[in-house]
């Protein structure tokens, strides 16, 4: 009997012929009924009744949070007074540390919360796992059990109502307006639904969302100002704007992007029928999220993306924990499910940024 995946329920676990076994045992998801369709038969269906209808009142009692547009617009305002008068004051080892932040915060969504508590794309150890929950509190985009919680949904519900982040709202809404107005109804309802106790099963997931206030401000905004202060120099107020608010508002305009611009504009080869589209400009800026279309056709490849190391950072750094054995069972999907799919739903025409 197949295992059960939490998240999309059961999937057939089968050795990849099509490449020598490794150490790590990376493993390929199948199809039971059709070998030559890709298992987002697996996916569950989308709720028609999650997708509003013209005049639904419940769409059109957007309340907004004025707390959150507050805060987030001084957090633009500051990183933009940052990018444009203080970086080139910086002392060159701080710039070079916000940009070791930014890749460490940014690897705390995109290999942490997304690829491995959200989708199970593979196994990590426990010192891995610690790591991944540091750098995830340090991008603060809410805990690891609430980010998958919500990410399944947005998978299981995409461009509905109970999207958290619902493309078919608009560039704005999907890219940060979601965050300034309260949950429709329909997140909340479709939320609740979710199956989560493999995460609640995880010890490193429960003390994160128990501690998250404490370690979210130490590892986001306390570590990032005071380590440039005292081991070279630099001084508060360049510490606090570049390295800490001015990369906590880049990395989360870069991990937007992929909920907004890579659900908006590029290409289809995968399946013509969704709205998520390969994207270049995206996966470079979120190391490796880009390939959407990819994405939401094959969502257990810990890949993201057909071409692998191809501008994907998190890929690569996957591979290197696999390396000195940290990660074991990579899900992958085989060249000819690809293929077989591609010719199924594809649409074969250019990326944009991609060919």
């Amino acid at each position: 009997m197949a295992p059960k995946n939490p998240v999309y329920g059961p999937v057939e676990v089968v050795q990849d012929e099509g490449s020598a076994p490794t150490e790590d045992d990376t493993v390929t998801a199948t199809n039971d009924d059709d070998p030559d369709m890709p298992a987002t038969a697996e996916v569950p269906p989308r709720d028609v009744t999650a997708k509003s209808q013209p005049g639904d009142a419940s769409k059109d009692r957007t309340r907004i949070v004025w707390r959150n547009v507050v805060l987030m617009a001084a957090l633009h305002v500051i990183s933009v007074y940052a990018f444009l008068c203080l970086t080139w004051k910086c002392r060159p080892y701080t710039l070079l540390f916000a940009v070791g932040m930014s890749l460490c915060s940014g690897l705390g969504i995109t290999a942490g919360a997304h690829r491995l508590w959200a989708h199970r794309c593979y196994k990590a150890k426990l010192p891995l796992r610690l790591v991944l929950a540091m750098f995830n509190c340090m991008a603060f985009q809410n805990d690891i059990y609430e980010w998958s919680r919500d990410h399944r949904v947005h998978h299981k519900y995409s461009e509905t109502d109970a999207d958290p982040h619902n493309a078919t709202r608009g560039f704005f809404f999907s890219h940060v307006g979601w965050l300034l107005v309260r949950k429709h109804p329909k997140v909340i309802e479709k939320g609740s639904r979710i199956d989560l106790r493999d995460l609640i099963d995880d010890p490193v997931v429960r003390y994160q969302r128990k501690y998250y206030l404490p370690l979210m401000t130490f590892f986001c905004f306390v570590m990032p100002t005071i380590v440039p202060m005292y081991l070279w120099g630099e001084s508060f107020w360049n510490a606090f704007c570049v390295p800490t608010v001015l990369r906590y508002c880049f990395l989360l305009n870069c991990t937007w992007m992929v909920n907004s611009a890579a659900h908006l504009w590029g290409s289809q080869p995968y399946d013509r029928f969704i709205n998520p589209a390969e994207n270049r400009f995206v996966a470079f800026f979120a190391i490796g999220e880009g390939w959407h279309n990819y994405h939401h056709t094959f969502p257990w490849d810990y890949k993201a993306g057909e071409w692998g190391w191809r501008i994907n950072f998190t890929t690569i750094f996957i591979d290197l924990m696999t390396a000195i054995g940290q990660v074991s069972d990579r899900k992958i999907v085989t060249k000819a499910t690809i293929s077989a799919r591609k010719k199924r739903t594809g649409l074969q025409v250019a990326a944009v940024g991609c060919d």
